[in-house]
């Protein structure tokens, strides 16, 4: 109880420096001609971060307008590859800063002087900051056009609302400022039984228990099983749960999970805003080792014990169960959506006689969240982990094993090492040395590589130096070392001599195997000129400036991928 009322005082405290409350009344909806249909909801768990705005469907269609929703001012525009691509960012008078992100264009004036800025720079991506006296707007005034920009997979506005002074996001939906049609309670799917064992300070994990969970009513839950749960002497649950909105197919986050145990509320999670610093802590929040392959949300009804307490407004004893061999107890399970429908599951769960109990291991490395450890492993592998990289102290067993077999995506040049499992999360880097003997000719084009949870093969950088490559990752698993030696791909989505009178843009068919493409010229006549790239889509595209000329002109496209593998294109076009 002590815990509890500690945790409420905490909250009250962030949230009174956090941010304000908002007034919806202050708002109107930032895109004009769409259904009002969704397709992602604040504070959903994505890889490596919580979600930091909701995600408005532009009913399939790029151009819609996108409008100031309140009075302020055009503080920062950026032009990107990936994230948000095209974004705008106003300040607004009542002390809050919207972002529209993935945008097609700006308003004209505004293009006109992103346009401008890139071709002084001559850099494809920009960050730009402007004062209040630069671009005022009042509510409703046009800022812009939805498209598909930066790490979009098909037309969308991403919308946030942030508190100024200390860019906390803010749940727009629980706030009440966005409405959607929502009567549809969250899915709760299957729960999870995991003991927990001790050893020498070190919280040890059973593995999950597994039970399946089918509907019995609208908003009401049961499990398959009649009997009670066996549970041990001390453990935590588990839930794999979904939620739903109307009109859409689109599976959403939770808002809340809550838990009580024989009537006695005992944990709840709850999404309503964070600090972008805090956005990877979603690793915590969720059980990590099935939230890296599972298409739901599976949150941990525990708090790890570097979990950052305002994600859990109701907190006992970190969340665990304590049952007794043979004690019977009652546990219920209310999942519940950010427009303010419920779900929820009940039953029993008797205690066994027998616990979990964690084998010693001698062998095992020791790492502390408090503290800064390296691991080696023989004189191959060096690996610094940082303070504040784990989220709980963990043993680790860093051992050699295969690597992936050489392919067309790059050549493999060490066997693999596996300083940490693929499936612990950290919030911060790890720097990783491998020494490996790699030809002079590779030297330049060789990275670290992983093997993912799912087999997949993946770049993860750095250098070599000195018969080392080091680099900084959050990527644990299965590392090695590898050389990428293809250069990109491109294809003219075009014909050399074509005419493009009739076309507003020059386009082209863009990819690389491995560490991705790095940068990207564009000349045509010679000249530079910018050129926006879609990762989503793999294609890159000029928007032209100028009216035709009725006249034939060259261009070259030149693209180079993070391991300095060049490919140049070149042709005419008639315009």
């Amino acid at each position: 109880m002590r815990r509890i009322l500690i945790l409420l005082i905490l909250n009250t405290i962030c949230s009174g420096v956090q941010g304000q409350r908002l007034d919806p009344g202050d708002y109107i909806y930032p895109v004009r001609d769409v259904a009002g249909l969704y397709s992602a909801n604040f504070g959903e768990m994505r890889p490596g971060h919580f979600h930091a705005g909701i995600d408005i469907k532009t009913d399939g269609a790029e151009g819609k307008p996108l409008v100031a929703a309140a009075d302020g001012y055009v503080s920062r525009i950026t032009v990107g590859t990936y994230g948000y691509g095209r974004a705008v960012y106003l300040t607004l008078r009542n002390g809050t800063t919207a972002v529209y992100g993935h945008l097609q264009r700006f308003r004209s004036d505004i293009e006109q002087h992103v346009r401008e800025e890139r071709h002084r720079r001559r850099s494809n991506s920009v960050d730009l900051w402007f004062g209040p006296g630069t671009w005022p707007v009042k509510q409703g005034d046009t800022v812009g056009f939805s498209g598909n920009s930066g790490s979009s997979m098909g037309p969308h506005l991403h919308y946030e609302l942030r508190d100024t002074p200390t860019q906390r996001l803010y749940n727009i939906v629980s706030e009440g400022v966005i409405r959607p049609d929502d009567d549809l309670p969250p899915r709760i799917l299957r729960i999870h039984y995991i003991e927990i064992d001790t050893l020498r300070g070190v919280p040890v994990h059973s593995r999950p228990e597994s039970y399946a969970v089918v509907r019995s009513a609208e908003g009401r839950y049961r499990l398959t099983r009649e009997e009670p749960v066996g549970t041990g002497r001390k453990g935590y649950f588990v839930v794999e749960a979904s939620d739903h909105r109307n009109g859409v197919n689109n599976t959403f986050g939770l808002w809340s999970l809550r838990a009580s145990i024989d009537g006695e509320p005992y944990f709840e999670y709850r999404m309503d805003g964070f600090t972008h610093d805090l956005s990877r802590c979603c690793d915590a929040v969720s059980y990590y080792p099935l939230q890296l392959t599972s298409r739901n949300e599976v949150i941990r009804a525990a708090q790890l014990a570097e979990a950052p307490d305002c994600f859990y407004p109701l907190m006992a004893d970190r969340g665990l169960v304590r049952t007794a061999a043979g004690e019977r107890r009652r546990i219920r399970i209310e999942a519940r959506d950010d427009c303010g429908n419920r779900s929820c599951l009940e039953f029993d769960i008797l205690g066994r006689g027998e616990s979990f109990r964690a084998e010693a291991d001698t062998t095992a490395t020791t790492l502390a969240p408090d503290r800064t450890t390296v691991v080696r492993i023989g004189r191959e592998v060096t690996a610094r982990i940082p303070a504040g990289a784990l989220y709980e102290p963990i043993f680790c067993h860093p051992e050699h094993c295969e690597a992936p077999l050489s392919d067309s995506i790059a050549a493999i040049l060490s066997p693999g090492y596996r300083i940490l499992p693929v499936t612990t999360p950290l919030r911060r880097a790890m720097t990783v040395s491998i020494r490996a003997f790699v030809p002079a000719k590779l030297q330049s084009r060789t990275v670290l590589a992983a093997r993912t949870a799912k087999g997949r093969i993946t770049c993860i950088g750095g250098k070599y130096a000195d018969g080392a490559v080091t680099a900084t990752t959050r990527t644990t698993g299965v590392l090695f070392v590898a050389a990428d030696t293809l250069p990109p791909r491109i294809r003219p989505l075009f014909t050399t001599g074509e005419d493009l009178s009739r076309v507003q843009s020059l386009r082209f068919r863009v990819g690389d195997n491995f560490s991705g493409i790095a940068s990207c010229t564009l000349l045509i006549d010679g000249k530079w000129v910018p050129c926006d790239r879609f990762p989503m889509q793999g294609t890159l595209v000029h928007a032209f400036e100028t009216p035709a000329a009725r006249r034939r002109h060259s261009v070259q496209l030149t693209l180079t991928d993070a391991c300095g593998n060049t490919a140049r294109w070149e042709g005419t076009f008639y315009r």
